[in-house]
């Protein structure tokens, strides 16, 4: 895939949002629009506490807003509903579907991430038939509980164990990034940094020029 893609990528969180105007649905929306506008190169729809029909309408709601503007819609998790809506792609964590079989539901002609967070997960998954991974907690979280913040080192051995691009993820902000440099990140996965900043597109203009630094072609 084009690693160019990766750059800064934005994972949405409806409860990161603030001051939010009409319903959830058109708040999150009109986040992820801000977030496009400043900069933002794929988005993950990732909201784990909505369901059925309403899950559906929101998925629908930011898939439309990446369609208008050229940026890639993955799903988290979700392989069915990625179907039914034909989403450029789905992520998939460890305790998920298995990446193989996500890749063989999904076909070759989309995008597939994996959550790895050693070496042979990380080779693993890359044999599976993933397009990209994404790695961490960098920075420690505050959106997902039972994550563990990863060393930098970790990080380092995973990007140059595979030839795919690792994307670095959690806790991830303007004031921490910089220390990713030289790690072999192809871009930053935020949450919380970009979509509970007060201005939204500034957030994600000044972390896309901080990814644009780090960035480094293989």
């Amino acid at each position: 895939m084009n690693r160019d893609l990766l750059r800064l990528y934005a994972i949405t969180d409806r409860h990161c949002l603030r001051g939010m105007t009409g319903s959830e649905t058109e708040a999150l929306a009109a986040a992820v629009e801000k977030a496009i506008r400043g900069g933002a190169t794929m988005v993950q729809f990732r909201e784990k506490e909505r369901t059925g029909a309403r899950f559906e309408q929101d998925a629908r709601a930011v898939q439309a807003v990446c369609r208008k503007h050229g940026v890639p819609f993955i799903m988290n998790n979700d392989v069915a509903l990625a179907q039914k809506l034909d989403a450029d792609g789905v992520h998939v964590g460890q305790s998920d579907m298995p990446a193989a079989e996500a890749r063989r539901l999904l076909g070759p002609g989309k995008i597939l991430g994996v959550t790895a967070r050693t070496v042979a997960e990380a080779q693993a998954a890359e044999a599976a038939g993933a397009d990209y991974l994404g790695s961490g907690a960098v920075f420690g979280t505050s959106t997902k509980l039972d994550a563990k913040t990863m060393p930098l080192e970790t990080f380092r051995a995973i990007t140059a164990s595979v030839q795919i691009p690792v994307v670095a993820i959690g806790g991830i902000s303007a004031a921490n990034a910089g220390g990713l440099k030289s790690h072999g990140a192809a871009g930053l996965a935020v949450v919380s940094s970009l979509f509970g900043a007060v201005d939204i597109t500034e957030a994600a203009r000044t972390l896309r020029a901080i990814a644009d630094e780090l960035v480094v072609d293989r």
